[in-house]
């Protein structure tokens, strides 16, 4: 049994992992740290464990295994470094952090450390995923050329006594969050074109803010990558509820909406639009892989790479908005 410290309750994700890991036959939550500690107290007390307020405290606990992390962006780094030092595995909400320069630094101490460390990227887990990724391989769409992903909810639009809608205040804090819908729920599009596509060679995008936030709401980035595909990445916290992932490629098309999907192929059914019947079987938590790693030494399915070049694409994206051009990424 894996013993965990709960790493703050900012992130909305938090209670998710709560619950996952109460759940979890190996695992079970220790005691809890908040950077707000009125916030870390009420949630100590719904879990029913201590709260502790000091972190180098709970890091000095040989007892504890593992942290989970849900803290402010801007304070991923401090604390993730800091676990890994003190030889706690670790599980965070993404993304890594703000940089690719933060994410090596991070890297680095959990390599030092020899602890185990994962961020939930959990659609590369999804049924639809793999079944697209191995569509593809297959040769099923010929040659891909083009991956749109759009996710998008209507969080953030105001609700009578809720100004920031669903999501809470600190989410719109460009300095902890470090941006807004792209940083946040763009994470899944960019991750799974990033997947489908390849390495990305070049970014720009439009981070715009639609009801006047210091962080966008309604979010695209246009990447190029080194394969040839073009991607589309969209994020939106002021629309209606959506998920979409589009494969275009020579010899065929697969659309999914809402995990549904569809494959139009010239190798499938006289190239009409055909639904699988079966999806293949989903793949362990991150969560999960997260533990086996631990106790069985599974290797995961989520990669270094994955999470490094989640941070690289919302780093030339804050830029390439900034600076309003393309920016091109080192291949």
């Amino acid at each position: 049994m894996l013993s965990v410290a709960m790493l703050s309750k900012w992130h909305v994700h938090a209670t998710d992992y709560a619950k996952e890991i109460t759940d979890h036959p190996d695992l079970k939550i220790k005691i809890v740290w908040d950077e707000v500690p009125e916030r870390g107290i009420e949630w100590a007390s719904e879990l029913g464990v201590p709260f502790e307020k000091d972190l180098d405290k709970i890091l000095a606990d040989s007892s504890i295994d593992a942290v989970v992390i849900n803290t402010p962006t801007n304070l991923h780094k401090q604390v993730m470094v800091k676990s890994a030092k003190a030889k706690k595995h670790i599980f965070s909400e993404k993304v890594v952090a703000f940089t690719t320069e933060d994410c090596d630094e991070i890297f680095r101490a959990v390599d030092e450390s020899d602890v185990h460390f994962m961020v939930s990227l959990k659609r590369l887990t999804d049924d639809y995923y793999i079944y697209a990724q191995e569509a593809l391989d297959k040769g099923l769409l010929g040659k891909l050329n083009l991956v749109r992903c759009r996710l998008a909810h209507g969080g953030a639009l105001p609700k009578e006594g809720k100004p920031y809608g669903k999501l809470p205040k600190h989410f719109f804090d460009p300095k902890q969050s470090g941006g807004g819908a792209l940083i946040d729920l763009g994470a899944h599009p960019i991750y799974l074109t990033n997947r489908l596509a390849g390495k990305p060679k070049g970014v720009y995008a439009r981070l715009d803010s639609t009801l006047g936030h210091t962080v966008d709401e309604n979010s695209v980035a246009v990447v190029d990558y080194s394969s040839g595909v073009l991607g589309i990445i969209e994020a939106g916290f002021v629309s209606n509820d959506s998920f979409l992932l589009e494969l275009h490629g020579t010899e065929g098309i697969i659309m999914i909406e809402k995990g549904q999907v569809r494959i139009k192929s010239i190798y499938i059914n006289d190239n009409q639009w055909t639904q699988p019947k079966d999806l293949p079987i989903k793949l362990p938590s991150t969560l999960d892989q997260w533990v086996k790693q631990i106790v069985e030494g599974y290797r995961p399915s989520i990669t270094r790479d994955d999470m490094w070049r989640l941070t690289q694409i919302n780093q030339a994206a804050t830029l390439s908005h900034l600076k309003g051009r393309r920016i091109d990424l080192p291949i």
